[in-house]
């Protein structure tokens, strides 16, 4: 009897510019899938919250492979809500991706196999989800891993600067305090950075700078 092949309900696949993280500027294969357990205030990804289409991890993989490009970026809505993304990921690590992971916080990232790069966003008090996370998972983080913090105001970028220092958070992995856009300038967290001494990244949302005009496939 053959094996049922595992399903992973699908949002969007499209190839672009990684737009954050320490890599951000690379192409890149987005694998968005469907569902969040968070309702961030400034989510510009609400349609992934319940669109999609079901497909098997290998129908995806030769998606990915249509675009010929060896970064993998799973992202959501929240990839971990799908258990299934294991099975991608592993099928992913065989065919030799790079594979990325982009998570928010709130659910255990010990999941994830070791192939995967964990990007994880550490949600600020302006996001309305701080209170979501699963702190467990900042002792879980490697050095290639890398933790964000989306930054609104100066009061994120206080909170976000106490909860850097207080889990000594430049130690454990990259740190990057990224722009939520249109809520503050480029050039205001820079300042705040650079007063600080902060080493920290600082991350703009490149694909938003670059395609202004356009909410999906970017």
């Amino acid at each position: 009897m053959s094996k049922i092949a595992p399903l992973l309900c699908v949002n969007e696949i499209f190839k672009s510019i990684q737009g954050e993280s320490s890599y951000a500027g690379i192409p890149c294969v987005f694998v968005r899938l469907t569902g969040c357990n968070l309702r961030c205030s400034y989510c510009d990804t609400t349609y992934a919250y319940d669109e999609g289409t079901r497909m098997s991890v290998y129908e995806i993989l030769s998606t990915i492979k249509g675009y010929d490009c060896k970064n993998v970026c799973i992202t959501g809505g929240e990839p971990l809500l799908q258990k299934s993304v294991t099975k991608l990921i592993n099928l992913l690590k065989k065919s030799q991706y790079k594979i990325f992971v982009e998570t928010g916080g709130s659910i255990n990232i010990d999941m994830l196999p070791k192939a995967v790069i964990r990007i994880m966003d550490i949600k600020c008090p302006d996001s309305g989800m701080d209170k979501e996370m699963d702190w467990d998972n900042i002792e879980k983080l490697k050095v290639r891993d890398e933790a964000k913090f989306i930054i609104s105001s100066k009061k994120d970028y206080e909170w976000a600067k106490r909860i850097t220092r207080k889990y000594k958070l430049t130690d454990r992995a990259q740190i990057l305090f990224g722009v939520a856009y249109g809520k503050i300038k480029p050039k205001t967290l820079a300042g705040w950075i650079l007063k600080d001494r902060l080493e920290v990244r600082l991350q703009l949302q490149l694909q938003k700078y670059i395609w202004p005009d356009k909410a999906r496939g970017i």
